[in-house]
């Protein structure tokens, strides 16, 4: 379990596996969809309600941008 602070000075618990997941955009803006497989699609979600991750569909093809 780690704990983040979000631009707004909120601290928000994620877990190691949701860590995993951020520490994939080091090198990336946007991951699609289609790039992660099912367990790292349910965390990118768990983060989109976390408010840490948003996600955007864009004629029809979904994609994860850090916040």
């Amino acid at each position: 379990m780690k704990i983040i602070e979000l631009v707004n000075n909120i601290r928000v618990p994620i877990t190691n596996e949701e860590s995993d997941v951020l520490l994939m955009f080091r090198n990336h803006q946007e991951l699609s969809r289609k790039d992660l497989n099912e367990r790292q699609i349910q965390l990118a979600n768990q983060l989109v309600n976390k408010d840490i991750l948003y996600r955007r569909n864009n004629h029809g093809q979904i994609t994860y941008h850090k916040k």
